[in-house]
């Protein structure tokens, strides 16, 4: 009997292994949280290292989108990860804070390839009302691992030092890169005699497109609230309410507990409400959460409990907008879908970043400002969210049923 027979379907070993890709990214962030503190007194101010990595991902995206849709997917996802690794590695042996950063550059763009490459592939295997059932799900896995990351990041931290963490990615790109050696196939179509290449301008044609500017605004302003509470949160509460590292890990990854059960809701929700009220709950649930926090920060500063509350009925909302707003700001783009997804996702960076960074300038040593800094932004997203869900996306064509050629 042939060994060929037994051999998973391209689709199959990809739904395995998307997961998995879509991970390096928590893996990357959410484990190198609780280092941060201890970071910054060995080396200096540790969220530059963070916010570099985060802009250097974002910029690498519309790289890697036209290199994925020129010289296929597995190429560059391969090289992607094994510069991943080779980044982390180095990193670990980082003297100071202008070599750590150099590093975690390095890795922000090896990222870049990663993801770019797997968000695509969903459209190359997938037609477009299917992407957001198929991302959903590797979102889900994407929260297991995040779920895990935070908390073996502060344990790692506490017991072996923050330099152990960016071992811990080094392997974890090194295994994935076998797997994907072994498992990941080529997904992109070859244009075949007669056929049209990629068309000349195709920007243009990316931008062009109704539902990749709405659905790229819906992943980017829920992105901006998630990214304003990874950058802020270990200040908020290590250094404002006064958690240990070890508790602190456990607040992203009951995060990410709520995001994993969301991205499960989200796929019930899409074959019961349809897309457009499904992502107008999604809203409904990224407003609400921000405001409980605002009632806490009046009423209760000194209390963890309403930030808490706030932050999982947020992350209820981003587990329903992620998966809808990634497939859908390439679902009309089938034959761009490397650029279509490396500028939704250089959009979800730049906003995050401009975000994140304009929040960050209201927090000082004695942190005066209290939680407001972290509490604003994700208020500002909830509110935007509702915008767009409410009079934007039902305004949108349904999305196309055929899958690619």
């Amino acid at each position: 009997m042939s060994v060929r027979g037994h051999a998973p379907s391209p689709a199959t070993a990809f739904v395995l292994l998307l997961p998995l890709l879509l991970a390096a990214q928590p893996v990357a962030t959410d484990s190198y949280l609780p280092a941060l503190p201890e970071i910054a007194r060995d080396l200096g101010s540790a969220s530059a290292s963070l916010t570099a990595f985060v802009l250097a991902f974002g910029i690498a995206q519309l790289v890697c989108g036209p290199l994925s849709d020129r010289f296929g997917r597995r190429p560059v996802l391969l090289t992607g990860l094994a510069v991943y690794a080779i980044a982390a590695a180095g990193a670990i042996f980082s003297p100071s804070m202008a070599v750590l950063v150099g590093f975690r550059v390095l890795q922000g763009f090896s990222m870049a390839a990663i993801l770019v490459c797997a968000r695509a592939a969903v459209r190359d295997l997938y037609p477009a009302h299917e992407g957001p059932h198929v991302m959903a799900r590797g979102l889900t896995g994407l929260g297991v691992v995040g779920l895990i990351a935070p908390v073996m990041g502060a344990f790692t931290v506490q017991e072996f030092g923050w330099r152990w963490v960016l071992g811990g990615m080094a392997v974890y790109a090194a295994l994935l890169w076998v797997l994907c050696l072994r498992l990941f196939g080529e997904t992109l179509h070859r244009p075949g005699a007669g056929e049209p290449a990629t068309p000349k301008g195709s920007v243009r044609e990316v931008f062009a497109s109704p539902s990749f500017r709405a659905w790229a605004s819906v992943a980017a302003t829920t992105y901006s609230g998630i990214f304003a509470f990874l950058l802020l949160s270990p200040m908020v509460y290590i250094g404002y309410l006064g958690l240990s590292p070890i508790m602190y890990g456990w607040i992203p990854a009951g995060g990410s507990l709520v995001y994993i059960f969301s991205t499960t809701m989200c796929r019930r929700l899409l074959r019961r409400l349809g897309v457009v009220h499904t992502v107008q709950l999604g809203a409904t649930l990224s407003c609400t959460g921000p405001l409980i926090q605002v009632v806490g920060c009046v009423l209760a500063p000194q209390s963890v409990v309403p930030l808490l509350v706030g932050h999982a009925v947020y992350c209820l909302g981003h587990g329903i907008h992620q998966p809808c707003g990634q497939a859908g700001a390439v679902g009309d783009l089938p034959h761009l879908a490397g650029r279509a997804v490396s500028w939704s996702g250089f959009g979800m960076m730049l906003v995050g970043f401009v975000v994140g960074q304009t929040a960050a300038s209201f927090v000082d040593p004695q942190s005066s400002n209290g939680a407001w800094p972290m509490v604003v932004p994700m208020l500002l997203a909830g509110m935007v969210l509702m915008l767009i869900a409410f009079f934007w996306v039902p305004r949108l064509p349904a999305p196309s049923t055929a899958r690619r050629p």
